[in-house]
């Protein structure tokens, strides 16, 4: 798919049919956040696939925003492996994350698969429900599955500010 056309395309998918991601697509989509740069390319992603019946009930205790997707990718950082910025301790971390997930949010697109960038859920019972160490930050959270027929954008979808609002040229 042609890159703009794939970009003005997308949307938050919110009602999915059963189906699993296939294997081939949800491979794709994982290479898509193994390409993704990160600070220094030190790479401190970790990306939890939930595609198992179990999974899916354990996520659906973690947050209400699961839209009955089959399938959910957990994107979240290694503290202990990120880059950080000199001048005021940063970490990339979370950068890195957000990097990441758009990169497999835009995969997912391409693959003809439905998803929706959650952050509404609890980090804390993410870590209980799946044994997530102290050092593994969760950051996004990927559901996705094929979109039903019934999907469609949210209203506010194609309702943009004018630019002018959100881009300033700095006068040299």
């Amino acid at each position: 798919m042609e890159f703009y056309e794939l970009i003005k395309n997308r949307y938050s998918v919110r009602s999915f049919t059963g189906e699993r991601v296939k294997k081939e697509s949800l491979d794709k989509i994982l290479e898509a956040a193994h390409l993704a740069p990160t600070g220094c390319n030190f790479q401190p992603q970790r990306i939890l696939v939930l595609n198992t019946t179990e999974a899916i009930e354990k996520l659906q205790k973690c947050t209400r925003s699961h839209f009955g997707a089959p399938t959910a990718l957990l994107v979240c950082y290694n503290k202990d492996e990120c880059w950080t910025r000199k001048y005021d301790g940063a970490l990339s971390g979370p950068v890195d994350a957000c990097i990441v997930a758009t990169h497999m949010l835009l995969a997912a697109e391409n693959e003809g698969v439905g998803c929706t960038w959650v952050m509404h859920f609890n980090p804390f019972k993410m870590r209980e429900e799946f044994n997530i160490p102290e050092n593994i930050i969760p950051v996004a959270l990927l559901v996705m599955g094929y979109a039903a027929e019934d999907a469609k954008p949210h209203p506010y979808h194609s309702e943009f500010r004018d630019m002018c609002e959100t881009v300033r040229y700095e006068k040299f």
